[in-house]
């Protein structure tokens, strides 16, 4: 009976063991803003689009139905169990109308390709919390970007939270001007069923033109739902901006939101497919 027992102990526990390598390999999102410490595993690969509304700036700014798309397609890569090589190419398009001197715009725009590179520190199966660095030059010939972050995040039992602190410097105007961005990101969510998960995401983001002047700031909050199958999975989060504040001018008239960088609504769809 006591071999039996022994034997049923273990066999639990080897079963316990894949099913925590299975979950820890997996590569599913539950945040669209707040990237997660957990990397691909060493030669998986998956394809990801994503769609980012940003809408809702005013007629003070000459920006009425105001409508900017960024779309982007990846191939992601697992070059080891800790290191995740992402390829991104990056498209634009924005809208709206200018109510003071009645005329519409929209205009295309490839932003070129972006690299993204994001090293496991600390898995968190192994660690109070996890942290994962994170590196993404962007460049498009005429305009280019570099990005870091800061990720820490964790599970307890049906929770998971991660928090990001990021900073990128932008090149723009074929590289005449320069501008900073700060910004923290802060998602919640909890399993609701084997398939889907839900939370809370929040997001502040600052503009920093050319280092000299803290220019502006805009919080966002919002619902974010996640499902996913045993190949791909899909990610949506709805963020309004629930305070902004311009610092150096008041160009949009408004005192408790930035609508002249920033606009009223964030919405952002992730879809992924894993091979």
């Amino acid at each position: 009976m006591k071999r039996k027992t022994k034997l049923g102990n273990r066999l639990l526990l080897a079963l316990s063991g894949c099913l925590a390598a299975a979950t820890a390999g997996a590569n599913e999102r539950y945040f669209a803003y707040s990237y997660e410490p957990e990397t691909m595993p060493q030669g998986a690969w998956e394809v990801e689009q994503w769609t980012t509304l940003r809408a809702g700036r005013n007629a003070a700014v000459g920006q009425t139905g105001y409508q900017n798309w960024e779309l982007r397609h990846s191939a992601e890569y697992g070059v080891t169990d800790r290191y995740t090589l992402e390829v991104y190419a990056n498209e634009n398009i924005e809208s709206f109308r200018d109510p003071m001197a009645g005329t519409s715009s929209t205009t295309f725009t490839f932003d070129g390709i972006s690299v993204e590179n994001r090293y496991l520190v600390l898995n968190p199966a192994e660690n109070p919390v996890g942290l994962t660095l994170y590196a993404e030059p962007r460049f498009s010939g005429v305009q280019a970007e570099m990005e870091e972050k800061v990720i820490l995040g964790q599970r307890h039992g049906d929770w998971k939270w991660a928090f990001n602190l990021v900073h990128s410097t932008d090149w723009t105007r074929h590289f005449h001007t320069t501008e900073g961005e700060v910004e923290a990101d802060l998602g919640i969510a909890r399993d609701l069923t084997k398939h889907w998960a839900a939370g809370l995401e929040l997001r502040d983001h600052n503009e920093v033109p050319d280092y000299h002047a803290w220019e502006n700031s805009a919080v966002y909050l919002g619902p974010v739902v996640s499902y996913r199958r045993s190949n791909w999975w899909a990610t949506l989060a709805v963020l309004p901006q629930i305070y902004g504040i311009n610092l150096i001018s008041d160009l949009d008239k408004n005192h408790h939101l930035d609508l002249e960088s920033h606009e009223r609504w964030n919405i952002r769809l992730i879809f992924g497919i894993q091979f």
